[in-house]
């Protein structure tokens, strides 16, 4: 049994989106998860076609958004 490319992206992208949710600390976690937004982009880019893809693409770059804006912007 033979893994894909695009599946390794997708079980990497997973794994990153799964492990930042176990770490306490906010700031490592975001950054983790972004790492896992990420690779879900590429994945949903890896997609047969666009429109499958689509919903992953949006999903992600919105969260990526999240956090870059708590990461860098929101300095309080």
């Amino acid at each position: 049994m033979e893994i894909s490319l695009v599946e390794t992206i997708g079980y990497l992208a997973s794994a990153g989106v799964l492990v930042s949710f176990t770490m306490k600390d906010v700031k490592r976690l975001r950054v983790v998860n972004t790492i896992g937004c990420i690779l879900f982009v590429i994945y949903g880019f890896m997609m047969p076609t666009l429109r499958v893809g689509l919903p992953i693409i949006i999903t992600n770059a919105a969260i990526i958004l999240v956090n870059f804006y708590y990461l860098f912007l929101n300095k309080k």
